[in-house]
């Protein structure tokens, strides 16, 4: 019994004892809401393993039939709802207020009101809720992958998918991987794409620096559309003619398309492709435009009978025709043709004739055409030295223009140098094959107003004849001349007989020294036997040719960089430079604004100071 009250009285000790040291622990000031939070009997610890609980459940649902549904969602939504405390609640809809707020004030909800303007039941807030409930989740909340419909933790750096949801980090990675592999293979064609480009101006010699004007971006956008512009409108005839060559360029010249280049008030039609035009489009040329002065038809297959009728029967005033290619009309109309306009001509240009074109209507054009200033014969088969002493009755020629299939002897030429040369402004003798040295003194001593002078295609002149030519002679220095093929045919003798055949280093130190001050043309392909020397003589970087912008030095073998440098030094205005077959040429660096044809190794200056 002693035992047993002596227990109870240590079991009450030790009661005490605890009790005494409970009381006696340092205690620190409580948070207003840990009070809180303790008279409304919540506990954190509770509330976290709830939490915890509500989430295990979720996703273990979520495995179980491959998400939550939309009902599930609804009933989660109210009984977190209803687990809410009135703080909770409270602090939830000032979130809201406060998003909602911003949402209106956004450029986003703005664009959509308008959208949805004049729709039934939409006002401001709905909207706003509709763009808050479809906002992304935050960093750190759940949600279900676009792609694989995985539920994992957004963060920061959660991509979007194709349309517009979250992607998950193994789908992103993917996602990713296609897009690089998407951008390699577009590079290349778009490099592709850009370099055709460069290299096809470049052949046209145009060197695009800075952006396109303004007018060049409209007259593309234009053609790029052209099947649905109705009319051109009160465009200037300068920018009607570059119409005109940017759709025969493209092939687009149509008969539908015809109709936006002719005007009635319009005293100039210049067509540079012809070939998709028929003899009803031709007609309606001189229909709409019936006060046409100036034609230029180019391609022109489907000129027929019919339309030099119509011509003829309209009185169509023509001073000024080119024609090319319009083999279709026969030797009568051409000579019916001539009587009627004849007086009135004044240029007139015809090329590509076969066998409709004979000597004879040739002699009629000479006779009932006496005030031709211009007159360009190229590519007529029938033709041939008759027609040259037919050319001698037209003395107030200033422009001339030959190139004949049949061969000519040398007196002929001669003969017509002496009697039309005195009033010549141009002289172009194209694949005169035969012609000699009698020539070049021809038109060393009758020609003295030239400014521009074509003999290309020749080896029967010598560098003899050409040094002749240049030397003291009264004409004024040339602007343009083009001397393309003048040397000997003998493949056997590549460096040529002693007495060099064609243009060679004499002729061409004669020609620069004469013409040099004015040149702005120079054609001297071909020449091969113009040497190395001579080059680096004339084009040393000292000498200048102020004037110079266009030289074609293609096939003259011993070109290299050093020569095009020094073209470079010694031509400041130059524009356009041809070398195809310059192999030598090597790296060179082409200054701003110029083109350089034909060497693949070119390095184009793109940064430029100033």
């Amino acid at each position: 019994m002693l035992s047993c009250c002596s227990r109870d009285i240590f079991d009450l000790i030790d009661t005490r004892a605890g009790r005494r040291a409970a009381s006696n622990r340092i205690r620190g000031p409580q948070s207003a809401l840990t009070d809180f939070l303790a008279s409304n009997n919540i506990s954190a610890a509770q509330i976290r393993v709830d939490y915890q609980r509500r989430q295990t459940e979720a996703q273990a649902q979520a495995r179980q039939d491959g998400g939550v549904g939309e009902e599930e969602e609804e009933e989660k939504e109210k009984d977190e709802a209803r687990e809410e405390t009135p703080a909770q609640k409270k602090k939830r809809k000032r979130q809201e207020q406060v998003a909602l707020t911003k949402i209106k004030d956004s450029k986003n909800f703005k664009r959509q009101k308008r959208a949805k303007e004049g729709e039934p039941d939409e006002d401001e807030d709905g909207i706003a809720w509709d763009m808050y409930t479809k906002s992304k989740p935050l960093p750190g909340q759940l949600e279900n992958c676009e792609l694989c419909e995985k539920r994992f933790t957004v963060t920061a750096y959660s991509k979007t998918g194709p349309h517009g949801g979250l992607l998950c980090t193994k789908c992103s990675k993917e996602q990713e991987a296609e897009t690089k592999k998407d951008n390699k293979k577009k590079k290349p064609a778009m490099a592709r794409e850009l370099r055709r480009q460069v290299q096809s101006k470049l052949l046209d010699g145009i060197v695009q620096k800075g952006a396109k004007s303004l007018q060049a971006l409209c007259v593309e956008k234009i053609i790029d559309n052209i099947q649905d512009v109705e009319e051109f409108g009160d465009l200037p005839l300068a920018l009607m003619d570059e119409m005109s060559r940017l759709m025969s360029r493209r092939r687009i010249l149509t008969s539908k398309t015809l109709d936006l280049l002719l005007r009635p008030d319009h005293d100039k039609i210049a067509l540079y492709d012809c070939g998709k035009l028929e003899v009803d489009d031709f007609i309606k040329i001189f229909s709409v435009v019936p006060g046409v002065q100036n034609l230029d038809l180019r391609s022109a297959g489907q000129f027929k009978d019919q339309v030099i009728d119509y011509i003829i029967e309209r009185d169509v005033p023509l001073k000024r025709l080119r024609l090319e290619a319009a083999n279709l009309v026969k030797d009568e109309k051409w000579r019916e043709l001539f009587g009627a306009c004849g007086q009135r001509l004044e240029a007139l240009t015809l090329t590509w004739l076969d066998y409709e074109f004979s000597n004879e209507t040739f002699d009629l054009l000479v006779q009932r055409c006496p005030n031709l200033k211009r007159l360009k014969m190229k590519k007529c088969f029938r033709l041939d030295e008759s027609a040259l002493e037919a050319l001698c009755m037209l003395n107030k020629l200033e422009h001339l223009s030959l190139r004949l299939k049949l061969p000519v002897p040398t007196s002929s030429i001669t003969n017509l140098i002496t009697s039309v040369g005195r009033n010549l402004r141009t002289l172009s003798l194209e694949a005169f094959y035969d012609a000699d040295d009698t020539v070049l003194e021809a038109i060393h001593s009758d020609c003295t107003h030239l400014s521009k002078l074509r003999f290309c295609d020749n080896n029967a002149c010598t560098d003899v004849g050409f040094t002749s030519l240049f030397t003291n002679w009264l004409n004024p220095p040339l602007s343009s001349i083009y001397l393309e093929g003048c040397r000997d045919l003998d493949c056997t003798n590549p460096d040529g007989p002693d007495e060099s055949i064609g243009l060679a280093s004499a002729g061409f130190q004669a020609l620069m020294t004469h013409s040099g001050s004015r040149l702005e043309r120079l054609d001297i392909s071909s020449n091969r036997h113009i040497t190395y020397e001579t080059l680096s003589e004339v084009f040393d970087g000292v000498k200048q040719y102020p004037y110079l912008k266009e030289i074609n030095i293609t096939s003259l073998t011993r070109v290299d960089t050093a020569i095009v440098a020094g073209i470079f030094r010694s031509c400041p205005a130059m524009k356009k430079v041809v070398a195809f077959g310059c192999f030598l040429i090597k790296d060179v660096v082409v200054p701003p604004g110029v083109a350089l044809i034909g060497a693949p190794d070119a390095q184009y200056e793109l940064v430029q100071e100033g």
